[in-house]
């Protein structure tokens, strides 16, 4: 068994998409009308068998105050690792993107805290050590 989709609940998917494809650099697996909403998956980049996330319209009753609640107590609603946590935060940095907490270390981990502008906070990691 392996992980196919998880979902990211965003609040404006053109917003959403605009920022994980172009700030974070994920490409686009999906992008299929569904009404007023659209099936719209990403993989990251160079990896299109990769697992899917999609970026999932928050019009479920509870899924804002969901959202409200992890945004309130700093918990991030998902961790996508990078190679190199201090360059990665150099350069979103450039592009203006918001961190609710800079690079620290936390253990085998290097991580930092980003907001995705669509009512969630993302966790970067790089991965330190022995894994």
């Amino acid at each position: 068994m392996k992980i196919y989709v998880t979902s990211v609940l965003v609040d404006d998917q053109a917003k959403a998409f605009d920022f994980y494809t172009r700030v974070l650099g994920f490409e686009v697996k999906h992008d299929i009308p569904m009404g007023q909403d659209r099936w719209l998956t990403l993989v990251e980049k160079g990896n299109a068998g990769g697992t899917e996330l999609l970026l999932e319209p928050d019009r479920h009753p509870a899924a804002r105050p969901f959202k409200e609640a992890l945004m309130r107590d700093g918990i991030p609603a998902a961790s996508f690792q990078v190679d190199d946590l201090d360059a990665e935060y150099a350069r979103l940095s450039g592009l203006g993107v918001e961190f609710t907490r800079p690079p620290v270390d936390a253990g085998m981990v290097r991580a930092a805290i980003v907001n995705d502008t669509c009512g969630n906070l993302i966790q970067l990691i790089e991965m330190r050590g022995a894994a």
